[in-house]
């Protein structure tokens, strides 16, 4: 194996450097770039009956709220194609939303901060940019109807919000304007992997790596547009979208992650240098640096996983365990949530999951916990178990918690919960809030997997848990050194009060 570069501070300008200068490539390119450009018109769904351009179209209009990128965009970069060739100005829009209302200092930083970026670069492009308050679906509608925007492109979400926002705009956008839908996030889009609801990423992993070849593609830049609009636009005001939200300030903001496509470009150069050799081996181990740390940046689109992994196939002849072990998890196992929460309308409740679990759990309802502890205490670290204290001190002060920890964290939510909808509804809660990537399709199957056997199989019974496979304190100190995970992650809240099997209480029925 391949020893690991030396981390000097001159090494890690340069290679960032390298890698920004590979991506963002689009100041010498020219509007030919992108009309000569091959495109798929497979990653791009038509949700409208007009094919054609509305008359008197004074622009092309990209509704952004999935990926918030300008680079490495098929949406975005559908969208100017089109303007090019009917030389119409582009113009990219964001909306406040009632998901935001209800959003964090931590997660209304990381992604203003993100979108100053996007908005910086769309003016060195010539691209408008603007941001929308309101209903979202209200807004977008009437800015296309007050600039006479030609065409519609649009992110792809399978979360319920986002859909209603596509079904809405499919009824009320006049019909002479087409409306496109392209899914700027999976490599091989949703709708293209599977038509059906999977059980398993062995059943959807063949779908994916058999089309990856089609999918996976390099991109075209997105260029300097040529075509100006002639309207009059308001002043982007980012202190009213501010004052348009009301934050949760009590989850206090992150200093350790750079927002932005230069922030997660850092995070994959520091991946590609330190962790992808070891992934293979220690992506388990919390104390090591061995895995992407890129769910952040995935989550708010600020980078393509489809640009992450052609980086990283470029070092499967020096690492190739390590390349697989990667796709399996950044791309097949990422695209099976979407896929899960696309086909399943109950992607965050107990009854969204299989039969055999509903089952299972449902029989054990009745079963005495040892412990039991409220969302309160949960929220507040204050358990028995110094590791699962230390995995939520993770969450609440780095906003994001190791992957095998987090399932460590939500099945014992399962355990220590009245009810498995108690629990599901808890670990759910507690991720969107504290986890910068959550409400997100993976966090959620994430959840459902640990506590209602999603994509699973069924295990040894057990009280509480029932056939839902078990986790327990043997298991994490057979994987890493717990007692330095829990010194770096300090468990200082400790719940003191006895075990319910100590002082018995029957559960309410």
């Amino acid at each position: 194996m391949a020893s690991k570069v030396p981390e000097t501070e001159n090494f890690r300008k340069f290679k960032q450097q390298q890698l920004l200068k590979k991506f963002i490539h689009n100041r010498q390119k020219t509007a030919d770039s992108i009309i000569d450009f091959p495109m798929n018109k497979k990653r791009l769904r038509v949700l409208s009956k007009s094919k054609t351009l509305a008359r008197n179209a004074a622009g092309i209009l990209y509704w952004m709220f999935r990926d918030c990128r300008v680079q490495d965009n098929w949406a975005f970069l559908y969208a100017q194609e089109l303007a090019l060739k009917n030389r119409l100005p582009l113009h990219v829009c964001y909306c406040t939303h009632s998901e935001c209302a209800r959003t964090s200092l931590r997660h209304f930083k990381f992604l203003v901060r993100a979108l100053k970026l996007v908005y910086n670069e769309c003016q060195e492009l010539n691209i408008s940019f603007h941001l929308l308050y309101g209903e979202p679906v209200s807004a977008v509608l009437d800015f296309i109807h007050n600039y006479k925007m030609g065409a519609l492109f649009i992110d792809f979400s399978p979360l319920r919000l986002p859909m209603s926002w596509v079904e809405q705009i499919r009824e009320k956008l006049p019909k002479n304007i087409p409306f496109c839908q392209v899914d700027a996030h999976n490599i091989v889009p949703c709708w293209r992997a599977s038509d059906k609801l999977e059980q398993s990423w062995q059943t959807i992993g063949p779908k994916i790596t058999s089309q990856l070849s089609e999918y996976l593609t390099e991109f075209p830049p997105v260029v300097k547009h040529p075509y100006d609009s002639t309207y009059q636009f308001p002043n982007l005001n980012w202190n009213h979208f501010r004052d348009f939200i009301v934050i949760d300030d009590t989850v206090e903001m992150l200093h350790w992650c750079r927002p932005g496509y230069p922030g997660a470009v850092g995070e994959l150069e520091r991946f590609l240098r330190m962790g992808l050799q070891d992934y293979h081996e220690k992506r388990n181990d919390p104390m090591k640096k061995a895995t992407s740390r890129l769910s952040p940046w995935f989550h708010f689109g600020l980078i393509s996983p489809a640009r992450v992994m052609l980086e990283v196939q470029e070092y499967m002849k020096d690492h190739p365990e390590s390349v697989k072990s990667f796709i399996a998890e950044a791309v097949i196992r990422r695209e099976l949530s979407d896929n899960f929460c696309f086909y399943n309308e109950n992607y965050d409740k107990l009854k969204g999951a299989p039969y055999w679990a509903i089952k299972s759990l449902k029989a054990h309802r009745k079963d005495n916990r040892k412990w039991l502890y409220t969302l309160e205490e949960f929220e507040n670290s204050q358990t028995h178990d110094d590791l699962w204290n230390a995995a939520h001190n993770q969450l609440l002060r780095k906003g994001k918690m190791h992957g095998f920890m987090r399932k460590y964290w939500a099945k014992k939510i399962l355990e220590w919960s009245p009810t498995p909808e108690d629990a599901l509804a808890w670990a759910i809660y507690l991720n969107d809030k504290y986890s910068l990537d959550g409400r997100d399709p993976n966090g959620y199957v994430g959840c459902m997997w640990s506590i209602c056997g999603v994509h699973d199989r069924r295990f040894m019974e057990r009280e509480v848990t029932g056939t839902i496979r078990y986790m327990d304190y043997k298991e994490c100190e057979e994987t890493f050194d717990v007692n330095a995970y829990m010194k770096k992650f300090n468990r200082k809240i400790v719940n003191k009060k006895e075990p319910v099997e100590e002082n018995p209480k029957k559960l309410k029925k």
